[in-house]
């Protein structure tokens, strides 16, 4: 059972976490082209990527269900790098949820709208998507090398 729910898990984080990373981080410079494109195309596109962050955002809370599941099979909830990757976990949903997509939102009914766009909140929202990204990474780091695990590495 603890290989399925390890195997559910890290499909279940490529497949949800992969896509709002990468739609997260080309959001800002897409939002930035509009203006010098095709206006009704540009705006598409960015919806787009907001949708992709919304929808496998939803579709990524089973990653962190699915890892307690498979810690708690491996007996692992106490060991220090995953209660830091749960942590980092946590403020990537925190951030993704307070900062990432409502700037997002706001961008794209500025754009439907019509109005400009400062490059300063694009520039603002790659810089928390950057953060965003960051900490995932460094989860990924910890799933893999375990530090302290007594279930090798």
């Amino acid at each position: 059972m603890t290989k399925i729910l390890l195997i559910l898990h890290v499909l279940a984080a490529i497949i949800a976490v992969g896509p709002v990373t990468v739609a997260a981080s080309m959001f800002p410079p897409a939002a930035r082209r509009v203006p010098d494109t095709d206006g009704a195309v540009a705006v598409g596109t960015v919806q787009l990527l907001h949708r992709i962050c919304r929808v496998y955002a939803a579709i990524g809370l089973s990653v962190p269900v699915l890892g307690l599941a498979t810690a708690l099979a491996m007996d692992v909830l106490g060991s220090g790098w995953l209660i830091t990757s749960i942590a980092l976990t946590a403020a990537a949903a925190g951030l993704l949820i307070a900062f990432v997509l409502p700037r997002q939102e706001e961008l794209l009914d500025q754009l439907t709208a019509k109005k400009p766009v400062e490059r300063s909140a694009t520039a603002q929202l790659a810089m928390v998507t950057g953060i965003f990204n960051l900490l995932w990474a460094t989860v990924t780091i910890l799933m893999i090398v375990r530090p302290g695990s007594t279930t090798g590495a």
